[in-house]
């Protein structure tokens, strides 16, 4: 009889001791798809232990939340691996504290990455050199400025980042993408060029933020010049080739133009905004067959939004007084 309970007996005696005071600890937080501001719904994310030894796993609710509660404090690892993006594991240490709040983000595979390439590597090495609080910042203002569409609530939470971390240069780039979001376009062409200078010109999204910056104000071309430069960087940013596809929009370049808009798609098939641009063009080329496609997908993705109530009256104004033999697409012609 004692043989058959041996094993649990030892278990028990052999169980970590815990102290009265010695609270249990929690680890939890939201997945993102980084590239598409959405939450990842059903993604796996998988706790180990301080020697990578599994824990246990849970799928990410439909708002991309994960939680792992009464743990012991110690120092564990989360891990996540989704088909099509850049595996994450990461140490998480809640020796010293009962809760930990996390913001994932999951970064597309590159369909063709640049050998040596000056970004990926590099700016991730940067951003772990950062202060572990200036990086909990920072993703707090993501989550503000991209999921609650709060841009000026995200503006603090960059700021305070910065004051943390002077050299943080991603930080100047979100703060300057709030302050875009917000209209201040000056704020936000300050902190693009004080990206660049802090990285020596090697991150490619404060290029982007600064030629998208000149665009809303007018200045096509050297937009232009800018967002290319990004894309030299990083030719896989889809908002890199979404902004090019603006800027050559606004210069009626409009064969250029579709071919920056069609690659921003490629990168990005989710995106809302890329249909808008998409159906700009076709409009224009009086490429009607293509338009409505557009609107069709614009609508799958942003049906209710006061941009895809307008494209829904769109669509049935050109199905209405368009007649089916003008439906046809439109000349080779630009």
């Amino acid at each position: 009889m004692i043989r058959r309970f041996a094993p649990l007996l030892l278990g028990f005696l052999f169980l970590p001791l815990r102290t009265p005071a010695q609270k249990s600890a929690t680890i939890a937080g939201n997945v993102y798809y980084e590239s598409e501001y959405q939450a990842a719904k059903n993604v796996v994310v998988v706790l180990s232990d301080g020697q990578h030894v599994f824990i246990e796993s849970e799928a990410t609710s439909d708002g991309g939340r994960f939680r792992f509660g009464g743990l012991q404090r110690s120092t564990y690892y989360l891990s996540v691996d989704v088909p099509g993006y850049e595996s994450v594991s990461f140490e998480v240490d809640v020796s010293m504290t009962s809760d930990k709040i996390l913001s994932i983000y999951l970064k597309p595979i590159s369909k063709s990455p640049a050998p040596n390439s000056p970004h990926s590597s590099s700016v991730s090495a940067h951003e772990l050199s950062m202060p572990a609080k200036s990086m909990e910042f920072v993703d707090s203002g993501k989550k503000k400025l991209y999921l609650d569409k709060n841009a000026q609530a995200s503006v603090a939470d960059f700021q305070q980042a910065i004051a943390l971390a002077p050299a943080y240069y991603e930080a100047h780039y979100l703060l300057g993408m709030a302050h875009l979001t917000l209209g201040d376009h000056a704020a936000a062409e300050k902190d693009f060029r004080k990206s660049i200078d802090l990285s020596h010109d090697t991150f490619p999204e404060a290029d982007i933020g600064l030629g998208t910056t000149m665009l809303d104000r007018g200045n096509f071309s050297d937009a232009e010049k800018s967002i290319r430069r990004g894309l030299e960087l990083n030719p896989n940013l889809w908002l890199g080739h979404y902004e090019l596809g603006r800027a050559l929009l606004s210069q009626n370049h409009l064969p250029e133009s579709l071919a920056s808009a069609e690659q921003a798609r490629v990168l990005a098939p989710n995106v809302p905004i890329i249909y808008r641009l998409l159906s700009n063009i076709h409009l224009l080329q009086k490429n009607y067959p293509a338009l409505l496609q557009d609107l069709d997908t614009y609508l799958s993705l942003d049906p209710d939004s006061p941009a895809g109530l307008r494209a829904k009256q769109l669509r049935d104004q050109i199905q209405q007084k368009l007649p089916d033999q003008h439906l046809a697409p439109a000349s080779a012609k630009p």
